[in-house]
């Protein structure tokens, strides 16, 4: 059987990469499509298999403004000759579905998300975009949201990374989608006990996702907060930085892990599609306060029961709320246990993901023959 992995673009190695990494392991013989990709992650990750690009590559600056190039990629993709391939795999968050499958393939997407920037967080981009760019975005946005219902039509099986994620599949293609959790590297992680004092906020440092108003809240009650992370409001807090509330931008892999282990819980503030952070936060033994939305109510454990607990949700996106989500969880009458976070993390372990995804595969396979 010859399979084919089509991925949106290798720059970074984060969540979406990281499935990659699994259905890599899954199909060790399987092919590898992109728009681009970095000589480093070809080099290493994606030793051994053959990688094709699509002509998006060779257009002038697309290593680094990839991005710029999004209305190009429905054709891309529809120009790669995937006719010898059994099983073709995408992997969606930016355009990867659209390409065109022989019609005895199985055409199965792993959907992070519908790209977000094209449907649900498309006014955002356009009330922070300039007039220019605004008076371009809405017939290319108009136009894209046309090709990406186009490419849905194209898929035989959706799989969504969380129940949040299969309602949006169903809401903008209407198609309906199998939930299987992505992969955390839970044994990256080491569980511990014994918290210092102070909370952890970690992730990209951007509007949506909320992180000056954890910023505001700590400022506002005292208490001490480390914040790690990188984006467009890093400059900002950073100016606004006080002894106990200290932000520290980007960090190697060995200090997350660290300030992970030692807080006394994570602040996580945005509605994520799925969110691994809570769940490396978990698997550190540290509780998760979240807000209540999106994959964290998928993850994070809020519970009377002690043995089960792994955090406790706020249900607003303000100061207060968050706020007291804190006074709330340090009057617990008994504290959240670092064995139950652990174990909840070790729940979506890779191992999990691959014999779930391998499953689902076969079955569509057997199903089809």
């Amino acid at each position: 059987m010859k399979v084919a992995i089509i991925h949106y673009w290798f720059v970074t190695w984060r969540g979406g990469e990281k499935v990659i990494e699994q259905l890599l392991r899954l199909y060790p013989e399987a092919d590898v499509f992109t728009h681009v990709a970095t000589p480093e992650i070809e080099r290493t990750k994606l030793a051994g298999h053959r990688v094709q690009r699509t002509f998006v590559s060779r257009l002038p600056g697309a290593q680094k403004r990839y991005q710029k190039y999004l209305p190009l990629m429905p054709v891309a993709l529809e120009q790669l000759d995937l006719t010898g391939y059994d099983l073709v795999i995408s992997s969606e968050s930016g355009p990867a579905k659209n390409v065109i499958t022989h019609p005895d393939a199985l055409h199965i997407c792993y959907c992070h998300s519908p790209m977000r920037y094209v449907w649900d967080m498309y006014p955002l981009y356009l009330a922070d975009a300039g007039w220019l760019t605004r008076l371009l975005m809405r017939p290319l946005m108009h136009y894209m949201r046309l090709t990406d219902s186009v490419s849905a039509s194209r898929v035989d099986h959706f799989i969504a990374n969380s129940k949040f994620i299969a309602r949006r599949i169903d809401k903008c293609y209407r198609r309906q989608a199998e939930v299987i959790h992505p992969p955390v590297e839970v044994d990256d992680f080491e569980a511990r006990a014994e918290k210092q004092d102070y909370y952890l906020l970690l992730g990209q440092l951007t509007a949506y996702k909320k992180a000056d108003l954890v910023m505001d809240a700590f400022l506002r009650s005292g208490k001490r907060l480390v914040i790690i992370g990188e984006g467009e409001q890093l400059a900002a807090m950073r100016a606004r930085a006080t002894e106990r509330v200290v932000v520290l931008g980007r960090q190697p892999f060995s200090a997350l892990k660290e300030h992970l282990a030692n807080a006394k819980a994570l602040v996580f503030p945005g509605v994520e599609d799925f969110g691994i952070v809570p769940l490396e936060a978990m698997a550190s033994g540290t509780p998760v306060i979240a807000y209540a939305k999106g994959g964290a109510l998928e993850t994070v454990i809020e519970s009377d029961d002690p043995s089960a607990a792994t955090g406790l949700f706020f249900h607003e996106q303000s100061i207060d709320a968050i706020n007291e989500a804190v006074a709330r969880f340090e009057s617990l009458s008994e504290p959240i246990s670092a064995e139950a976070c652990r174990a909840r993390a070790e729940q979506f372990a890779p191992d999990r993901f691959r014999e779930e995804l391998s499953s689902f595969i076969q079955a569509k396979l057997r199903r089809e023959a």
